[in-house]
């Protein structure tokens, strides 16, 4: 299941009616088709701190990928969402507290025999090639802070990548590359030497990297959006990732 990286547009602002994790939850377990779509969406984004949350957990590279095919397949289809609390709205935490029900019941091994046989609406082919380094916990890390690594890493990937696509489709991807943060992304080197590279004024960088940088903070917004209901739980979210970025 690769990551979602489709560009969503322009972000003016935030309506919470719209996003698509409140699209889901307003429709609760009624299995719209508008719905389904959303949280399939999430789910595609949204991958890889599952898988790594799996694999903490002891399973094989082989099982965690059969595991998280057969967790995002259930989740896809049961009703969980009509009983979601008021408050409790942010699919971060909807996810962990799922997985973890999820593992707890998944001790019955011939299961395993029986995944595949059912509706299999999402592809995660790309985890079979995964590294396993890639999803090895730093010093201390609980299988929870695992989780919230990857979904924070998994927020900032997708910005990135949304605000690469901008500056590509502008003509101005040797600008992204010099100036955002998949490139060098120094502002204080020299601001000439950059300039010569991507064709642009020392004042022209120093506005450039502002406005990047200024961009970046719109996508992480948005993203986060998706994720939420509610201005507050969209502050809160933004503070939890910003703790959880401190501690890497």
């Amino acid at each position: 299941m690769p990551p979602d990286n489709q560009s969503h547009g322009p972000v003016p602002g935030v309506v919470f009616a719209t996003t698509r994790w409140s699209l889901v939850l307003t429709a609760g377990g009624k299995g719209g088709p508008d719905s389904f779509a959303a949280l399939e969406a999430l789910c595609r984004a949204y991958w890889r701190p599952i898988f790594s949350h799996i694999r903490r957990s002891g399973r094989t590279p082989q099982d965690a990928e059969d595991l998280t095919q057969e967790f995002f397949s259930r989740l896809l289809t049961r009703d969980d969402l009509a009983r979601l609390e008021r408050g409790r709205g942010r699919f971060r935490n909807f996810l962990l507290v799922s997985v973890r029900h999820f593992l707890a019941d998944e001790t019955d091994k011939s299961r395993a025999q029986k995944r595949g046989g059912g509706v299999r609406p999402l592809s995660i082919d790309a985890l079979a090639e995964a590294d396993d380094a890639v999803d090895e916990p730093m010093a201390g890390e609980t299988a929870e802070q695992l989780f919230d690594r990857r979904w924070a890493e998994t927020l900032l990937g997708r910005a990135r990548q949304r605000l690469r696509e901008e500056c590509e489709k502008a003509g101005r991807l040797p600008v992204y590359e010099a100036l955002g943060p998949e490139g060098n992304g120094d502002v204080e080197e020299d601001y000439a030497a950059v300039g010569s590279r991507i064709g642009l004024s020392v004042a022209g960088v120093k506005s450039a990297a502002f406005r990047l940088r200024a961009r970046y903070r719109e996508l992480i917004r948005a993203e986060v959006a998706e994720t939420v209901s509610s201005p507050e739980e969209l502050d809160e979210e933004l503070r939890h990732l910003l703790r959880v970025v401190s501690q890497r």
